[in-house]
């Protein structure tokens, strides 16, 4: 029995050090990954500083989730501070920031579009997704609004994972935005808000870093452990938006954060950015999300 013992308390041993190993592997694989370049080849899109771009960009700025993570003047802001170890600070992207300074229009399209730095490493936590089809009309705008700002106090972006997010990051769990687009899909031709799904469609784009690319919602990939799952947002049984057979009860939900039966939404949800879409942007969301049945 001693015999049997001792086997098992050594195969125990090596099955610990295996996964040390394992983990310990994903970890340095993390660090590769964190360090890549990629090439991305991405066409300019002109400055624009007229009165009517810099309004537009700041509706979208402060709309489509901008304002959530760098703060409602651009400044930067404290995004995570988990007990875990998680810390992100979004930076200032007004021109304060010396990096920011220095953006040229390129700059901004692979930052904005594709979730690559200048110097051709990913942004680790910037959701790229959600702003990868962008037309170079709303993207120009966006631009306008934040070179037209007072410089803030320049503070970088500073991201802190501790080991375990950076081992589930090097095994594939936790993916950048980088590596979720298609970085040869062009971007989409210009817009022209009206009350129609296919409109509705473009302005969902703006929801899939956390319900993902289907909108099927579930865990939010390396979101801090007591984030609930994104909602699914498709009109099924189960599904967020079965609750919603009427555009305005949707839009009532989006402005109070409440559902029709009066509980409140998780704050997780960007309510307080995504409440200020307009009455078209609105609507037309609901309609494409009612439209997807299957």
């Amino acid at each position: 029995m001693a015999r049997y013992l001792r086997m098992a308390a050594w195969s125990l041993a090596g099955a610990v050090v295996a996964a040390a190993g394992v983990v310990y592997g994903a970890f340095l694989i993390g660090d590769q990954k964190a360090g890549r370049t990629i090439d991305v080849r991405v066409a300019p899109v002109a400055y624009r500083e007229d009165a009517a771009s810099i309004a537009h960009g700041k509706y979208l700025f402060e709309s489509r989730g901008c304002m959530e993570c760098h703060g409602a003047a651009a400044g930067g802001k404290q995004v995570f501070d988990d007990p875990g170890g998680l810390q992100v600070r979004a930076p200032d992207l007004t021109r304060g920031n010396p990096e920011i300074a220095h953006y040229q229009p390129i700059d901004w399209v692979r930052s904005i579009r594709h979730g690559v730095s200048p110097s051709g490493r990913p942004l680790l936590v910037m959701p790229s997704e959600d702003y990868n089809r962008l037309s170079d009309e709303d993207l120009a705008a966006l631009v306008a609004y934040l070179r037209s700002l007072p410089p803030g106090l320049g503070a970088p972006a500073e991201i802190r994972m501790p080991w375990f997010v950076r081992a589930m990051y090097g095994a594939g769990f936790i993916r950048d935005a980088a590596s979720k687009i298609d970085h040869k899909l062009p971007p989409s031709p210009a817009v022209v808000p009206s009350v129609t799904a296919q409109y509705g469609g473009y302005v969902a784009n703006a929801c899939l870093g956390c319900h993902r690319a289907d909108l099927r919602g579930g865990k939010i990939p390396g979101a801090p452990p007591d984030w609930p799952p994104a909602a699914d947002l498709r009109p099924v049984s189960g599904g967020a938006m079965a609750r919603y057979d009427k555009a305005a009860a949707f839009i009532a939900m989006m402005r109070s954060g409440k559902r029709p039966d009066g509980s409140a939404i998780s704050t997780v949800m960007p309510f307080d950015s995504f409440g200020r879409m307009n009455d078209t942007d609105l609507t037309a969301l609901y309609l494409y999300l009612a439209s997807l049945r299957s």
